[in-house]
């Protein structure tokens, strides 16, 4: 994802909302099916990261209403505290991944455990 990515609309598919979180992308989600509804509300209320968009009784999402949650995210109040929710998350997995981190610590011991079987 480009540094100049403001706000990212997705279908909350796993990997893409792990991608726009290391990067501190607030999120737009558009669930539709299978993980991504859980993912999408993981992004909206456990991670603070993102809204999700929710489709009218026919299941459709109108032009206005991703309008106006685009323009939340970007330039809202709620979006402010969205933006310091992703650059809290973004600054978690850049520790976790660095030298000595969570991430580096266990994918060093998976190896090694993998090399004296």
């Amino acid at each position: 994802m480009h540094e100049s990515k403001r706000c990212f609309v997705t279908h909350c598919g796993f990997n893409s909302v792990l991608e726009a979180i290391s990067l501190g992308v607030p999120i737009v989600g558009m669930p539709q099916w299978s993980d991504q509804p859980a993912n999408g509300k993981y992004v909206e209320d456990v991670w603070g990261v993102g809204v999700r968009v929710r489709p009218d009784k026919k299941g459709i999402v109108k032009r206005n209403v991703l309008k106006s949650l685009i323009k939340e995210v970007m330039e809202g109040e709620k979006g402010g505290v969205i933006k310091k929710n992703a650059a809290k998350w973004k600054n978690l997995a850049t520790e976790a991944v660095a030298e000595g981190g969570t991430s580096d610590k266990s994918i060093n011991e998976f190896s090694a455990e993998l090399l004296y079987c």
